[in-house]
């Protein structure tokens, strides 16, 4: 039965992720491992809108939005010097990490 690490990658800032998935995929084909990806998902946006003055003028708003930029990256057949270079591998603050073994 072939085993894969499915590797979620979720940021606020696109240029992070981008980064953080191409050094997984750099040290998952150092050892030798079948890499795919990284597959960008679909952004998640989110609207704000702020009324500009606490009493009045409710037609003058302010509009924010959040975008979560997510990638995945999947290694197939991984061997245990790929688990351990994975776990040790450095990735910036700003990047949320989600792993999963099937």
């Amino acid at each position: 039965m072939e085993t894969r690490i499915r590797i979620k990658l979720r940021s606020y800032d696109p240029v992070l992720v981008d980064r953080s998935a191409k050094r997984i995929v750099v040290t998952a084909r150092m050892t030798q491992a079948e890499v795919s990806g990284p597959i960008p998902l679909p952004t998640k946006r989110t609207l704000f809108s702020v009324i500009r003055s606490p009493h009045v003028h409710k037609k003058s708003q302010e509009q924010f939005e959040l975008k979560v930029h997510k990638r995945l990256v999947e290694i197939r057949n991984p061997n245990q010097e790929t688990i351990d270079k994975l776990s040790k591998l450095d990735l910036p603050a700003g990047v949320d990490v989600e792993i999963k073994m099937i």
